[in-house]
This record gives structure tokens, sequence and C-alpha cells, in this order.
């Protein structure tokens, strides 16, 4: 059969360990031998962000602004026992945190779910997806000591140089700590429109929750924007689809979604979002198994898999031994790109091969042969536990 061709490159980053293994065999063993491969790119390798002092990671993203959509591998944030190890010039930021700034973007988190593989919580009959705010809030924080005796201020200049004073604590009898954080309307704004829009392609209800009773300035602001741009923007085409938006707090929110069936998208802001995002990841049975995808305003999508660069497993692999790495949510990301390029495009076939393929993964775990991680929780009377290789060779004898 002649091979998929494509338009319009995707952009593709490169990332870390073994997620950069396993990136490059997804493409030997089950993509280019049915698609004519057309991608943009970039080696977003903890060595290349260092050789080109990170320039390389925002140039990835400003490329899936250009071109609309883009695959990411996971990277490596590097801590201080990184920057020995690898011999880096400083402790460079977080790839996804500056991709996420470049593209002012809404990631999206799901499960996979496959038979054997139960949730914790046996009310959940759907997935839940999480939209979570890639922007401010503690990520982009500016916190400091403070000696006892001292006080903390809040300080608000205006155009004109005008002062606004607000006092956070006096520290009288013993030193602490201060924090401050912030975000925009502008993001706000892009972060309600990118979930809005998502759950309208997807059909889904819309959740969103924050803490304005407490938070009455901050949180309310959330608030505030997104029920006016639900007002002005969203709320016809909610009804007809038959879709609901619904806004409570955080807490109320996490009661209703354990009582729930699933089947909706539950908007957090960027903390909360952090914290749901695994919890949910979790409770569905494993990382290794949520898509991710992050939305730009403009409808540019950068489509990735929600877990690290497996280190445990590479050091394993760079010594030669067999490792059992579950590549799903990897392989999920190459087929969310496939198939929004496909949409966008206009190249049903391109569609279509992603779903098979994603078919494929569901069927070979469902037949029984999986990686390790998912061999103890699957309740499959009949499993067999295989390497990553093998995995991927029985996803390609059933695609």
């Amino acid at each position: 059969m002649a091979k998929i061709q494509m338009k319009t490159p995707l952009v593709e980053m490169d990332g870390d360990e073994m997620t950069r293994v396993i990136w490059k065999w997804i493409k030997d063993i089950l993509i280019e031998p049915h698609v004519e491969l057309k991608t943009e790119y970039y080696d977003l390798g903890l060595k290349n962000r260092d050789a080109t002092d990170d320039r390389v990671t925002t140039e990835s993203a400003e490329a899936a602004l250009k071109y609309g959509v883009a695959v990411k591998c996971a990277t490596i944030t590097p801590n201080a026992a990184r920057v020995t190890e690898y011999g880096l010039k400083e402790m460079w930021k977080s790839p996804n945190g500056t991709i996420r700034a470049v593209m002012d973007g809404t990631v999206f988190r799901a499960p996979i779910l496959v038979k054997g593989i139960e949730p914790y919580l046996p009310t959940w009959k759907k997935p839940i997806t999480i939209a979570r705010h890639a922007y401010g809030d503690v990520y982009k924080n500016v916190e400091a000591k403070v000696p006892a005796g001292g006080k903390a201020e809040l300080v608000i200049t205006d155009a004109e140089g005008n002062e606004t004073r607000h006092l956070i604590q006096e520290f009288k009898n013993s030193a602490g700590i201060a924090q401050g954080i912030h975000n925009t309307d502008a993001s706000i704004s892009s972060f309600a429109r990118c979930a809005f829009r998502y759950a309208a392609d997807t059909k889904q209800d819309l959740w969103f929750a924050a803490k304005d009773t407490i938070s009455k300035t901050y949180d309310h602001r959330f608030k505030d924007i997104w029920a006016q741009i639900y007002e002005n923007e969203f709320r016809a085409k909610f009804e007809e689809l038959g879709i609901t938006y619904f806004y409570t707090l955080i807490d109320d929110a996490v009661a209703r979604v354990v009582r729930s069936e699933g089947g909706f998208v539950w908007a957090c802001k960027n903390y909360d979002g952090d914290i749901m995002s695994d919890m949910l990841a979790t409770a569905y049975g494993s990382l290794a198994m949520m898509t991710s995808v992050l939305v730009s305003p403009t409808g540019a999508y950068e489509y990735e898999a929600a877990h690290g660069t497996v280190q445990r497993h590479y050091y394993k692999y760079l010594k030669g031994e067999e490792t059992s790495t579950n590549s799903v949510a990897t392989i999920y990301a190459w087929t969310g790109a496939l198939r929004k390029r496909g949409e966008l495009d206009e190249l049903p076939e391109l569609c279509a091969f992603a779903d098979r393929l994603e078919a494929a993964c569901v069927k070979t775990i469902e037949d029984g042969v999986m990686t390790g991680d998912l061999w103890l929780l699957s309740k499959l009377p009949t499993k067999k536990k295989v390497t990553t290789l093998e995995f991927l060779n029985a996803v390609a004898e059933r695609l």
C-alpha cells in the first residue's frame, strides 16, 4: 500500500531519556511504515537546550503557533543534580512552562480507558477531562523570607506613579514568609475561551471551579470573566449542543467529581489543575494512560504525554537491560497530533490512521499484552507482561 501523504508539517519536539528512545521506536515501528511523515524538527533534549541557551524551546513554541499542530516528547526540567550530571550552564526553566507561556495555552488532560484497568472510584464510567490554566498563580510567583519585626505589603503602582499599599502581615514576634502571585485579564479570558471551545468541540459539559468566597478579588475575577464570556460568546452554542456550563467552588467541585459518572470537562486554575490532573490520573489507573494537549486561544494544538522522561528505565536501558516502559501516552500524543493535522488539512485518511492506531493500542492491552505498570493493575484473567519493544511490536501486528 502507498503511504498516507501529508500536506503541512507537524512541529516535532524531541525530548529526553527513555521517552526519547521510545519516541524513535514509535516513529520507526508504528508511524513511518504507513505515513510519509512531514515534520519541522526541534531537539528539546537537555543538551541541545543548554547549547542553544534554551532558544530552541521558544523557537519550537513559535513554530507550533505558525503551523497549528505540534507533538512533544517528555523533557527534563533540571534541578541541581541535573546541572551537575549534564554540565549545564544554568538551571534552565521547565520547557513546558516556556511553551505554555509562548502559546498562552490551556492544558487538557484525559484518561485512556481500557477493559481490565478499573478506576478506583467505581462510579466513574466515562473519562473526566481536566482543563488546566497554564499561566500565572504560584508558577509565576515572587516569594521572600521576612525577618522578625518586619512587615510585608502589597504595593500597586499605577501608570502615573501613584502607589496603593495593602498590608499583608506584620511579623512582630516571628520571622515568616510571603508570596506574591498574579494573573492577567487577557490570560484568564484566553483560558475561558479555550475551555468553552474545547467543551463545544467535544460536546461535553464544562465545569469551572475556584474559591471566590475566600478570594473575593483574585478568584472572583476569574469567576466574573468566565461568566461574561459565556453569556456573550458561548451560551447560544452550548444551548444548541445541549451541553451546560456550571460554576462552583473548588471544594464542592471535588465532592461532585467523586460522586459523578464522568464525561465532562473540569476547568481548574493553574495550581488546582496541576494537583487534580495527577489525582485523576492515579484514580483512573495510571499517569502513563493520560492524554495531554495544550490549546492556544488562536487554535494551535501541542500534544504530549502527561508523564516524565522515565529516568530509572533509561539508566537500565543504558546498561543494556530490558525495560517494560509504558508507551501508550506517547503514542496517543502522536495520534492526537496526526488526527488534528488531518482535520485541519482535510485528510480523512490521516484521521482514520490515528483512530486505527489508538484502537490497536487498546486491543493489545485488552488482549492481555501490556507493560509492567499495567500488568500490576489489570484485572484481566489472562495477561502477559512484555518489554517496551515487544509491546510496540504487538501493537504493530494489530495495526
